[in-house]
């Protein structure tokens, strides 16, 4: 029988891992519905915002660029929605502040906390859509389009908005003075 000596095996240095590569979100971000005055909505058919924002920024950094993208003065709760088929889809994984999904009743699975979720965690790619749902007595429905993701780093630090089309709604209508 012919034996064979195993070599000792090299011992190979230590990998750091090497840190992802940062990417930016170009995402369009279209009011679908709220209280706005029929006048308003016709002279603004189309309101969105474009937003790019960096792969490690959470979905509560998202919220807040939407808030200055649309001019909006007053905070309120908030969430996003994904997978879903329509607006408050059972289906859907939603994630908000951490007070907001958490069912007092406990009759329900809670959402997800978007402080702590970052953009790259979703898996989302070019062409992807999901919701979003500011105020939740007002009811403005959003969506969210992923237009395109690229690698590096946004000048001046993201998130901001690079491109708006059509006039911000008020947060609040006086419908008194619609008249």
């Amino acid at each position: 029988m012919n034996k064979t000596k195993r070599m000792p095996k090299k011992q190979l240095p230590a990998v750091k891992p090497r840190p992802r590569a940062k990417q930016i979100f170009t995402l369009q971000v279209s009011i679908r519905s709220g209280p706005m005055t029929e006048s308003f909505a016709r002279k603004n058919p189309v309101i969105s915002r474009t937003i790019e924002v960096r792969s490690d920024h959470t979905l509560a950094d998202l919220h807040d660029a939407i808030f200055d993208a649309f001019d909006r003065d007053d905070e309120h709760l908030y969430e996003f929605q994904f997978g879903g088929r329509r607006p408050m889809d059972p289906e859907a994984r939603r994630y908000g502040p951490p007070m907001a999904m958490v069912d007092p009743f406990g009759e329900e699975e809670g959402g997800a906390d978007a402080e702590r979720t970052a953009l790259d965690s979703l898996g989302l790619a070019a062409g992807d859509v999901f919701g979003y749902w500011f105020d939740f007595g007002d009811d403005w429905w959003h969506q969210i389009e992923v237009l395109a993701i690229a690698e590096g780093t946004p000048r001046g630090g993201p998130p901001k908005a690079t491109r708006r089309v059509g006039e911000s709604p008020p947060q609040y209508v006086d419908w008194d003075a619609e008249g």
